[in-house]
């Protein structure tokens, strides 16, 4: 009976589906567009932007922490245009902004008129996570969108039941299947919540089907590596869980999912969650309201980051404008120019926000953090300061060496930024670089034949423990960056292994 009730309701979207506010959401993506371009261009590169371009150097079916797809994008930006970071961040800028259009489009497909979609487009574009996550290369930044492309997807065979959708969505999976493990989560709470809300018909398409197939045969190669090294990919939830701690773990993750969606955006998708369970217009989507909330459930008892939800934030504002579109509507008491100012006033304050926390500020008026928390909350900015330093240092500390010891000597760093930091900027002058951190420690294991190691950053009494010497030879202390990454970073001379590399590397590797 529901799903006879909800195909009526898709029949009269069809006959009326809304003219697109083209004007408003162009002006909004140009002005977004234009606010990452500007912050694309500032500082250096980001830690894991650099781990991408060493990983791309070495191109795998499988990493230990990610899929091959943002390795081998880092490789040919590079190649277009060698050491430029400006143009390694384009195709998340062209991402960002896609998403933001495609969040208006979704607004449209719920059957949002122009302000509707004017007003998600809006909220997309102000808030801090979804749209600066854009000014640099990472695997969230990607991750999310493709999410936004797969819900816009789910949301037009709703209303159109041209199944090709669902297989093209099937197709946009198997690809973000090679950049991050979430979205499996994405299509199981789907599944349950569209069997228990409708549209049951979902679940059974044949080419949906047929796409989950195209899914698995796509991830086996990395299936294969990742049982050939022990499911590295699945430990990694173990040390996630462990960083979320330092932000306030469980406690602490709704309300900081909220807010990193701006002000704008946690209005709406607190309205867009009710918006979607409760209005008769959106009845027909009401699994995907359900959906999030499974998805927030799921990773408030693993443990997940925050952002783990945030590729489902683009349907659910859509949603949000939607809703309080038609509440608008339905005030006739209040002035449409009360609301009207107060949207304008909000989306304001907001669009500030995300204004001042774009990289404006010159490099040396960037205060260091006062502790890991602030480091972490603004982990992409501190994550870009600190490689020239670094290089400099470990480069005259390779050049204090006598020649018959640089003959033998390796590079060893505590994190696999350092290493890929390295990697980048002094590889040709540098010995071999090596670390144990995350899946840099799967790029190789060091040679028994290196009489003199190089110690970037490794703690002291390990040093002592597998070295018969080890001196100081070097220290990095950038004002900027990371404590123990590019602050406060011993570099040591160790010499004298006492157990060959074979034992002690497995050991020493960690994520």
């Amino acid at each position: 009976m529901a799903d006879t009730e909800d195909r009526h309701v898709l029949d009269t979207a069809l006959e009326a589906r809304p003219t697109p506010a083209t004007t408003g959401i162009a002006v909004v993506a140009a002005v977004s567009a234009g606010v990452l371009l500007f912050s694309i261009s500032r500082y250096d590169y980001f830690g894991d932007e650099l781990y991408f371009l060493a990983a791309g150097r070495r191109l795998s079916f499988g990493y230990a922490d990610q899929g091959p797809v943002l390795p081998m994008l880092a490789r040919l930006m590079d190649t277009i245009a060698p050491g430029s970071y400006f143009v390694l961040r384009l195709p998340v800028v062209a991402l960002t902004v896609l998403g933001i259009v495609l969040c208006a489009m979704i607004a449209r497909e719920l059957g949002g008129g122009r302000g509707a979609q004017l007003f998600a487009a809006v909220a997309y574009a102000t808030s801090p996570f979804l749209l600066l996550q854009g000014k640099m290369l990472t695997t969230n930044a990607v991750d999310t969108v493709l999410w936004v492309i797969i819900t816009w997807l789910v949301v037009r065979w709703v209303r159109t039941r041209r199944d090709r959708l669902l297989l093209c969505a099937a197709l946009v999976t198997a690809v973000d299947m090679q950049v991050k493990w979430l979205i499996p989560f994405f299509w199981i709470v789907v599944a349950v919540s569209a069997l228990a809300f409708g549209p049951r018909e979902l679940v059974r398409r044949p080419l949906l089907w047929l796409g989950g197939l195209i899914v698995v045969v796509v991830t086996v190669p990395t299936l294969i590596w990742q049982a050939r090294h022990d499911w590295p990919q699945l430990e990694m939830g173990t040390v996630i869980s462990g960083e979320q701690g330092i932000l306030g773990g469980r406690v602490m993750f709704v309300p900081l999912a909220l807010l990193s969606a701006g002000y704008l955006g946690a209005v709406l998708l607190v309205y867009g969650v009710g918006a979607l369970l409760w209005h008769v217009s959106l009845r027909p989507y009401r699994f995907l309201g359900v959906s999030l909330l499974l998805l927030v459930a799921i990773f408030l008892a693993i443990g997940g980051r925050i952002y783990y939800v945030a590729g489902m934030y683009g349907v659910v504002l859509a949603a949000g404008a939607v809703g309080l579109a038609e509440l608008a509507g339905r005030l006739r008491l209040v002035p449409r120019r009360w609301l009207a100012g107060g949207g304008i006033a909000l989306a304001a304050v907001a669009a500030a926000y995300v204004l001042m926390s774009t990289p404006w500020q010159d490099a040396a008026h960037v205060d260091p953090p006062a502790d890991d928390a602030e480091a972490m909350i603004n982990i992409g900015v501190y994550g870009e300061f600190g490689w020239p330093e670094l290089t400099t240092a470990v480069s005259d500390a390779y050049d204090s060496l006598t020649p018959d010891e640089q003959a033998g000597a390796i590079v060893v760093t505590d994190t696999y930024w350092q290493a890929s930091a390295l990697d980048q900027f002094a590889r040709d002058r540098l010995p071999p670089i090596y670390s144990p951190s995350r899946g840099y420690g799967y790029f190789g294991t060091p040679p028994d034949s290196a009489t003199v190691v190089l110690a970037v950053g490794v703690n002291e009494a390990f040093l002592r423990w597998n070295f018969d010497q080890i001196a100081p030879v070097g220290k990095v202390d950038s004002r900027l960056g990371y404590e123990g990454n590019t602050r406060n970073v011993t570099i040591w001379k160790c010499t004298g292994l006492r157990h060959p590399w074979s034992q002690v590397w497995p050991v020493w590797m960690h994520l």
